[in-house]
């Protein structure tokens, strides 16, 4: 019985996204942004792609980050009235680095589209990822940004991360056997990988990357922030604080962000593609609507 009315939920916030994709709606594009160690199938595994696929969006392609720049795959793909594109960062570099990638996407999405809107979506640090791109590349095509979990003020995991990687000093050695003992080979060599990408996502303080961008001038488009919050029988986000989600708190965003809280942990779900489908279906409104 509780399979069944789950997916009679869906169905139902599936068909209210078509409803909402009205013409009026037309030329829309969703780009999707994966977080760390995520990359576009974050999306299909998560279950967010097949619930907006059913409420009328189609997949016209997936953007990659190589050497040379930035490709679609497949080459010469065709976009619909209403378009989705995922992209594909290296997640472990630092964000100034994803971000550059991200922006030639958005720059090439335009030259394609050059008369449709978009709407930007990042989970986790993806969020920032796009954030960043909009506030050092300008805003373009988008009108709106939405973050799904996304450590805008910064994550203590970050920071215990990174102090697990540091191998320096005299005893240096003896940590990294220590810590590699306690979480594999494996996990070491990323969160080493990941260094400068970890203290991107630190708590802010004067002199890195997320205290600058905070304070930077962000273009004049709608921010909504989606937030998790503890529900009956979920923690809540394990990863990042729901404080730390919540966009209103970013300074060069007061009063101009708005945001959404639902239950459940860090990862993308079949709930986020429901109410993605339904924020979507809005215009986008540089004023801050009401926060649910």
């Amino acid at each position: 019985m509780k399979r069944w009315r789950g997916r009679w939920w869906l169905a139902l916030g599936c068909a209210l996204g078509l409803v909402f994709a009205s013409p009026a709606s037309a030329g829309r594009i969703l780009v999707l942004v994966h977080g760390y160690l995520g990359d576009s199938a974050s999306w299909l595994g998560g279950g967010v792609l097949p619930v907006l696929q059913q409420a009328g969006w189609k997949v016209a392609g997936n953007w990659q980050s190589t050497p040379s720049g930035v490709r679609l795959e497949p080459f010469g793909a065709s976009a619909a009235e209403f378009s989705i594109y995922t992209v594909d960062l290296p997640s472990t570099a630092p964000l100034t680095e994803q971000a550059g990638f991200l922006g030639g996407m958005l720059r090439a999405i335009a030259q394609q589209h050059p008369t449709d809107t978009i709407d930007l979506i990042g989970h986790s640090a993806g969020g920032v990822v796009a954030r960043l791109a909009l506030v050092n590349y300008g805003a373009g095509r988008v009108t709106r940004l939405i973050t799904i979990a996304a450590p805008h003020l910064g994550t203590e995991r970050a920071t215990q991360a990174l102090d697990a990687a540091d191998d320096s000093g005299l005893f240096g050695g003896i940590k990294r056997w220590v810590v590699k003992r306690k979480v594999g080979d494996d996990l070491y060599r990323t969160a080493q990988s990941s260094r400068g990408l970890l203290a991107d996502l630190s708590p802010p303080v004067p002199g890195n990357l997320l205290y600058w961008l905070n304070g930077r001038q962000h273009p004049d488009i709608a921010y909504v922030a989606v937030v998790r919050g503890a529900a009956y029988g979920m923690a809540g986000d394990q990863v990042v604080p729901a404080p730390s989600q919540d966009l209103r708190r970013v300074p060069a965003l007061h009063g101009r962000a708005s945001i959404r809280v639902v239950g459940g942990s860090h990862e993308l779900s079949q709930q986020d593609g429901l109410l993605l489908s339904h924020l979507v279906s809005q215009p986008a409104d540089v004023r801050a609507p009401a926060s649910k």
